[in-house]
């Protein structure tokens, strides 16, 4: 694999900054001038530690546990009302938590191949517009067989949840990856305890093609904010991303 060796001149309190902006441009190794030192992205990373842009990463892959969460609790009200809305059987109101289960082994699947040879930031973005849309499209479903299809559709989007674990944990030095993936973790308690309020409301005044729509929403709010995320800079530097990428001159 080739490497790249960018020399720059490190001032005082910057250092840190620089090397994280020099691995998050693609360069596995940074060497300084002056110094003479050559560093690894994880150093760069350790040497910069966990400020404040890994939280706004931490956010945005927060929230998609968090969408990931509230799509799986939502099982739980959904099933139910469509039983005793369309004179369902017991094993057709178990087929609309199977199908969604089905989805996930096979976008699990899926999505760690699409994001470990087109990138991080690709994968999410496909996985948001499959689970959002298919998350809305659910809730205007005619009928039981177009919403068991919905749903198993959502569920294949929901199988990509573990790229926004990795995407931010590429972000984070070694030494503080154990506690935040523990932090991380919250976000889908807060996810289930969100959609067991929400449904608590939705169901009690609307009923359970609202839930359903009102669900889909922290999905479409990683769409709209996804110019804000960058690539992982683990990520640049494997052989696959630079020749989806890069072009070599003629």
């Amino acid at each position: 694999m080739m490497m790249t060796i960018l020399t720059m001149k490190v001032v005082g309190r910057n250092n840190a900054m620089k090397l994280i902006y020099a691995s998050l441009l693609g360069n596995q190794f940074i060497k300084m001038e002056g110094e003479n030192l050559v560093y690894t992205l994880d150093e760069a990373l350790s040497a910069m530690r966990f400020g404040k842009f890994q939280v706004l990463v931490l956010i945005y892959a927060g929230l998609g546990w968090f969408s990931e969460a509230m799509e799986i609790m939502i099982l739980s009200f959904v099933g139910p009302a469509v039983k005793s809305k369309w004179n369902l059987s017991s094993g057709e109101e178990s087929l609309l938590t199977t199908v969604v289960f089905a989805g996930m082994l096979v976008g699990a699947y899926s999505w760690g191949l699409i994001s470990d040879n087109w990138g991080r930031r690709k994968s999410f973005f496909l996985i948001s517009i499959v689970t959002s849309g298919a998350g809305l499209l659910s809730a205007f479903s005619p009928n039981y067989t177009s919403l068991v299809m919905s749903r198993c559709l959502v569920g294949v989007g929901l199988g990509g949840g573990p790229v926004f674990l990795s995407w931010f944990l590429e972000f984070v030095p070694v030494s503080y990856r154990g506690t935040w993936m523990v932090v991380f973790s919250a976000f889908w308690t807060a996810g289930t305890i969100f959609e067991a309020s929400l449904a608590w409301i939705v169901m009690t005044k609307l009923n359970w093609r609202w839930l359903l729509a009102l669900s889909s929403i922290p999905s479409f709010a990683l769409l709209l904010f996804y110019g804000l995320a960058p690539e992982s800079p683990r990520m640049k530097n494997h052989p696959c991303y630079h020749k989806i990428h890069f072009h070599p001159q003629q």
